[in-house]
């Protein structure tokens, strides 16, 4: 049987996978184990604006109720406003419902601890023991007053929350025109007020949500639109929020996306010039393009390299006391400001070190060199996401590819932690070559593995 929680908690496909009845076991889990077995432990419940959000917070709250757990619902919020939230209210856990960046039919559940991290394996393992029988309750579900209730807080979550994200910017943004996609999602009701506030001329596309349109052509996983309308706008930068905002992908005055590496190797290197990068180390995945350890080695900077996965990287940080760390694709962790990636709060860093250095983001990016990245995903049966490891035909083909690069590249196979996939990528000189090596990786695992 597959694990019920992937590398970022719970996701499927809400109502068939992800049912009322999981989320509302979940529930009961989360009270249980994240509590530490108190009477009336407190946990917060944000969602993003997919339509199936009311369904599994109703559940996922009962479930909590059940065991004699308070909530309070903040309503649609971004993931880090729950991880700020829970210790900011002295909540005992905070849980999430949201896909991310996948399309509004999928939905998923995670949870932050009282301290506001992602939750460890051995915890998840813990919860997915009672969800699946394998432990049973030492605590029934109670009756009469033992019962939870939902609470009311005395400020508003989502108030609280911007204004920390304002407290972390460091600068004013007087004088700078914005233009930011908030995806249909979750950063959509606070986005522009916290640029705004801070003095930007801010103008906002992709930020009326309907509850299926979510990710849909937009976001940091489509940022065509925010390109097209950074140019029309004559802006000085484009910030692209994925559906729950704790990705960040920007794009600069010429309407050129600059990802997460790049936005990560700007920021590490303002922290280094003042002299906050300790140790003078930068966390990445081993998806980061060559040209960023390249451009580290010039500026003296040390790279730990971790797993695919933001829970990865964090968990290396908190080992290493690095400050900085993320992924290519736009999860950006900055340890001083925050206990998980933050959308906001790396924007706000990444227009920091622009007008730090009085340059624009077209010349900061273009100081980072990247290698041709080719990246195709192979759609497998969920089960099958790992077989590939033991299929000698395809082991033989992704050697002879690595091979053929004689150590100018590499290739890259890992399952996607969230879908039923298994991402391709080849790094080399040849664009053309190395996707044509990568479709005929990618069409191999189909046709053994679908």
């Amino acid at each position: 049987m597959a694990r019920l929680f992937g590398t970022d908690g719970v996701r499927g496909i809400a109502n068939e996978e992800l049912t009322p009845e999981l989320a509302m076991a979940l529930g009961r889990a989360g009270a249980f184990v994240l509590a530490k077995r108190k009477k009336h432990p407190l946990i917060l419940i944000a969602k993003d604006t997919r339509i199936s959000g009311d369904l599994l917070e109703d559940a996922l709250a009962a479930g909590i109720l059940s065991m004699g757990g308070n909530v309070i619902k903040t309503g649609v919020l971004p993931t880090p406003g729950i991880a700020y939230l829970v210790r900011k209210m002295g909540a005992d856990a905070g849980a999430v419902i949201s896909a991310s960046h996948n399309p509004f039919e999928y939905n998923g559940i995670k949870f932050f601890s009282g301290e506001g991290f992602k939750l460890d394996d051995a915890l998840e393992d813990e919860m997915e023991a009672f969800v699946t029988g394998k432990k049973e309750f030492l605590q029934k579900p109670l009756m009469g007053a033992s019962m939870g209730r939902i609470m009311i807080p005395e400020e508003s979550p989502a108030g609280l929350y911007r204004e920390f994200v304002k407290s972390t910017a460091g600068v004013r943004l007087d004088g700078m025109k914005i233009v930011i996609d908030c995806a249909n999602g979750a950063a959509s009701p606070i986005a522009e007020t916290v640029f705004s506030d801070l003095g930007a001329d801010v103008t906002v596309i992709c930020d009326s949500p309907d509850g299926i349109n979510i990710n849909d052509g937009c976001g940091s996983t489509h940022p065509e639109k925010l390109c097209e309308a950074v140019v029309r706008e004559k802006a000085d930068i484009g910030l692209a929020f994925d559906g729950d905002a704790d990705r960040l992908i920007a794009v600069d005055e010429t309407g050129t996306e600059v990802d997460g590496d790049r936005v990560i190797m700007i920021c590490a290197g303002l922290l280094k010039e003042e002299g906050t990068l300790k140790n003078d180390t930068v966390t990445v995945t081993v998806m980061s393009n060559l040209g960023f350890h390249k451009r580290a080695e010039q500026l003296g900077m040390h790279v730990d390299v971790t797993a695919v996965g933001d829970r990865y990287v964090l968990e290396s940080m908190r080992k290493t006391g690095c400050v900085i760390g993320g992924e290519q694709s736009g999860h950006i962790i900055f340890l001083n400001h925050s206990t998980t990636g933050d959308g906001m709060i790396a924007a706000l860093q990444l227009l920091r070190a622009c007008i730090r250095a009085g340059r624009p983001l077209s010349e900061l990016a273009a100081e980072i060199p990247v290698f041709p990245q080719v990246l195709i995903n192979a759609k497998v049966k969920n089960e099958n996401k790992n077989a590939y490891r033991q299929d000698e035909e395809i082991c033989r083909l992704i050697d002879e590819t690595e091979k053929k690069m004689k150590g100018d590249g590499r290739v890259l196979i890992r399952p996607s932690g969230t879908e039923p996939l298994v991402r391709v990528m080849i790094e080399g000189s040849d664009t053309e070559e190395i996707r044509g090596d990568a479709e005929k990786i990618a069409s191999l695992i189909e046709e053994k593995m679908a």
